[in-house]
């Protein structure tokens, strides 16, 4: 396994991380005070915390949903927030020429799950130098991320995680293939699993995704006992004004419980 430092953080080294915030930036005054609520809930449970939200989300079911505040202005807040709460950042990219700038504030840079195979997206993060956390597609097998793996690798990156987010299955619905987790480890590379964007119903609501968020809980608590390194959750302080993903969002309230929940199965877990 290479472990991945980042700052005061190894991720791969037993610990579980946990990679959690609003889906899309929602302004700065409510981006910060669920991120400040997470990183209060991570600090008495010992988990280490880094801060997301994207800054665009540019694969929306619709022209009409929000997309986010944009790059310029998502970096200035995503760059307070970092400063504020003293925690690093995961954001995404969609094109080639945002990954420079996003570098410049972000800890790590995220390759949606759609885009998992773009070569050239893949390549201006990896130049960057920054941790390049990609989220496997719904339409591939785990087996495929290994080209994705090779692509970071010959571009230089030694930097790499890589997420499960489930696998379409169907009409509106995704299905988390657990043997994914294990082979995707095989690779060498810290494993995250993405408890809420698992439970995605995509498009399920017409214009928009749809989620199952009850199951959020126990697809997490299977992944940490099959084996991952962290916890990619969004979070919110109300998940019905979200402005995106909030069916499948896990309300803060019930950060906490869950958390400990999965964590006990972890601890377990990874003695074995």
């Amino acid at each position: 396994m290479n472990k991945i430092q980042l700052d005061n953080i190894t991720i791969g080294d037993g610990r579980l991380i946990l990679m959690a915030g609003p889906c899309v930036l929602e302004g700065l005054e409510r981006s910060l005070m669920i991120g400040r609520r997470v990183k209060e809930i991570a600090a008495r449970l010992d988990i280490p915390y880094i801060f997301k939200a994207s800054f665009d989300k540019a694969n929306r079911s619709s022209y009409k949903n929000p997309r986010g505040p944009g790059l310029d202005v998502g970096l200035e807040q995503l760059a307070t927030i970092k400063a504020e709460l003293n925690v690093p950042i995961v954001t995404d990219i969609h094109e080639t020429s945002q990954a420079e700038p996003v570098s410049k504030v972000a800890d790590i840079i995220q390759i949606p799950a759609f885009l998992c195979r773009q070569t050239d997206l893949l390549k201006a993060a990896a130049q960057t130098g920054a941790i390049v956390n990609v989220k496997k597609g719904q339409f591939l097998s785990p087996l495929d991320m290994k080209n994705v793996v090779e692509k970071l690798e010959y571009f230089g990156s030694r930097r790499i995680m890589l997420t499960e987010r489930g696998a379409s299955f169907g009409y509106n619905n995704l299905v988390v293939d657990m043997r994914s987790l294990p082979i995707m480890r095989s690779f060498g590379y810290p494993i995250i699993f993405d408890g809420t964007h698992s439970v995605q119903l995509p498009g399920g609501g017409g214009t928009k995704s749809s989620g199952q968020r009850e199951f959020v809980e126990y697809l997490c608590r299977a992944a940490a006992a099959v084996g991952i390194d962290g916890l990619f959750l969004e979070v919110h302080d109300n998940p019905s004004e979200a402005l995106s993903d909030g069916a499948n969002m896990v309300p803060l309230d019930e950060l906490e419980p869950l958390l400990k929940k999965v964590l006990a199965v972890h601890n377990v877990a990874k003695e074995f």
